[in-house]
């Protein structure tokens, strides 16, 4: 059709010279003068779209080589696709025959040697009994020699005396080849492979041993979508989810995944090459996928999903991360009644059952969370009088709390049953205190004293860290997951577990604020809630291993006022005291 030349104008088989007309409202090829009604001459022709019949055919003959070849394009394409994966098919094929060969030449590696080992032990066996009765068979045949020879001219022998001394000297050899008429050693020698189970265990381990797994999996109608929000700092996650060629749900993972992650240049930096972010692929086994990143600054940003080297559905997602990171949940606002705080100022998490302890001192009584912030129940003690408490911490035995006013340190169980309670005559305003679970410790930071008390699990005094001018103004103190010393007030500073200043946190903010409560998680992130001029407040994440890491949650949708203590749990999350609000929030940190 292509070499096909449309110069020819079809003519009406009736009126020769009349040419054919086509109309393409009705999809009809007319004469003018054999057809009447809206093809005619008349006005009613006006509503139709009438062209020649020869520039029809032209026209439907380039459509008709346009949609050919791009059928023909597009079945080349799939053709390739196909060949390309039956590329595949047979590489995997090879790499599974070369993994098959491989685990059994090791396999019989190991029955070769072990055959060797019991060939090796049943010749050393039959060795050393074949030792002993060769030694015992040669010393017989001596013994045999020796009388042959006190035989020997025996018949010419005609002195009586030299013949009784042959008989007693026979007699006795007569006694020792008695003894030596009984093999020293057996020829027992056995081979035996039914003592355990190990030949059965064997057989049960051969039938078990490989799997040939296939996957019905297709790419090309899997979805991808973002959980959550994105926050630059902060891990988020992608899910996939893998369906096979009816799009029926799979069941079941090991599919081998791959994503990539790449922040979209803009015209400025279009020139610089796009830093991939490293990804952590989690199989659910159960045809869901989590794919982990972490992005490390505001933007936007892509992602490409592939399953067998193939893009899934709708790649790449596109996605936007933001700098703000807000609270997950809030608790205890005002007009809650029985959830309502006054001037909170404390918290502490139980490592054991995560149960969360916020110290309202303005109720005077420690209020009692679950990790998602739900109520539990109110904790009273006599220590908790005064509406004077400014610090809490989680002990092996129960919660410490310190009181400022009355310089006294109090233990109680969960009941709120005093447990013991000390003071220190050198108190004059301890503020704040945390436990040492491994030795037992409690330390006090003392703002008039202007330093930490260390005490042990009776309140006996061991030392203390710092002196008059060492700290200004002491917020918070914690303890690390080696023992580390943590003091807080303008600075972040860390000593050892004895004493001994060690280094000073993110020194270059010194002066511009105060921070409030210091924690340190098991991964040695230090976090701690801050108050600068202006009213910007928010929480600081640091980190002792990785000076990298130095985020910052602003909180934006939901301004922190005057937080103060703080508190992390093991999911990556940190609660934090928002004393000017009279509430906590819980924020996601890492």
């Amino acid at each position: 059709m292509s070499r096909q030349r449309r110069e020819v104008i079809p003519k009406c088989s009736v009126h020769i010279n009349q040419e054919l007309l086509f109309c393409e409202t009705c999809d009809t090829v007319f004469c003018t003068l054999c057809t009447g009604g809206s093809h005619n001459d008349g006005t009613n022709s006006c509503e139709h779209t009438i062209i020649p019949f020869s520039i029809a055919i032209k026209r439907m003959s380039e459509i008709l080589l346009y949609k050919a070849n791009e059928c023909i394009s597009k079945l080349t394409q799939a053709q390739e696709g196909v060949a390309r994966e039956l590329q595949r098919l047979d590489a995997a094929r090879d790499t599974c025959l070369d993994k098959v060969n491989l685990t059994f030449q090791k396999i019989q590696a190991m029955v070769d040697k072990r055959k060797q080992e019991m060939v090796d032990a049943v010749q050393a066996a039959a060795a050393e009994k074949r030792k002993v009765l060769e030694e015992q068979h040669s010393l017989i045949e001596s013994e045999k020699n020796k009388v042959e020879q006190e035989c020997q001219g025996l018949q010419y022998q005609v002195e009586v005396r030299n013949i009784t001394q042959r008989i007693e000297s026979l007699s006795e050899k007569l006694d020792t080849a008695s003894t030596l008429g009984e093999p020293r050693e057996n020829a027992f020698l056995t081979c035996d492979f039914n003592h355990n189970d190990s030949i059965q265990n064997i057989e049960k381990s051969m039938v078990e041993l490989g799997k040939v797994r296939t996957s019905t999996t297709f790419p090309s109608l899997c979805t991808a979508k973002l959980t959550g929000n994105t926050i630059a700092g902060i891990e988020s996650t992608v899910s996939l989810s893998t369906v096979d060629y009816h799009g029926e749900p799979r069941r079941n993972g090991g599919d081998p995944v791959t994503a990539e992650v790449l922040p979209v240049t803009t015209n400025a930096t279009q020139d610089e090459a796009p830093v991939i972010l490293p990804v952590r692929i989690s199989d659910s086994d159960d045809g869901i996928y989590k794919i982990h990143f972490r992005a490390p600054k505001a933007g936007r940003y892509g992602i490409t999903v592939s399953v067998f080297d193939r893009l899934i559905k709708d790649m790449p997602l596109y996605f936007d991360v933001t700098e703000h990171n807000n609270p997950v949940q809030v608790y205890g606002t005002r007009g809650s009644g029985k959830d309502e705080f006054m001037q909170p100022v404390g918290v502490a998490i139980d490592d054991t059952d995560q149960l969360v302890y916020v110290l309202d001192t303005g109720n005077s009584r420690i209020k009692v969370l679950t990790p998602e912030l739900e109520f539990v129940k109110h904790i009273m003690n006599e220590g908790l009088n005064g509406r004077s408490c400014t610090g809490i911490a989680v002990s092996n035995n129960g919660i410490v709390i310190v009181n400022w006013r009355t310089k006294a340190i109090t233990e109680m169980d969960t009941s709120g049953e005093t447990l013991r309670t000390f003071t220190y005559n050198a108190f004059q305003e301890p503020i704040d205190v945390a436990v040492d679970k491994n030795y037992g410790h409690i330390l006090v930071a003392d703002n008039g004293m202007s330093c930490v008390y260390v005490f042990d699990s009776e309140g006996k005094i061991l030392f203390q860290v710092g002196k008059k001018g060492t700290f200004k103004l002491i917020s918070s103190v914690t303890v690390g997951p080696t023992g580390e010393i943590i003091v807080a007030d303008t600075r972040i500073r860390v000593f050892s577990g004895k004493g001994d200043f060690i280094e000073v946190m993110n020194d270059e903010i010194r002066g511009k604020g105060r921070y409030g409560g210091v924690v340190v998680d098991t991964e040695n992130r230090i976090l701690a809630s801050r108050s600068e001029q202006k009213a910007r407040n928010y929480l600081h994440i640091l980190s002792r291993i990785d000076p990298k890491i130095n985020n910052v949650i602003d909180s934006n949708e939901s301004k922190l006022k005057r937080p103060s203590g703080i508190a992390v749990t093991s999911d990556n999350h940190v609660i934090v005291v928002d004393l000017g609000n009279n509430c906590i929030k819980k924020y996601r940190y890492w």
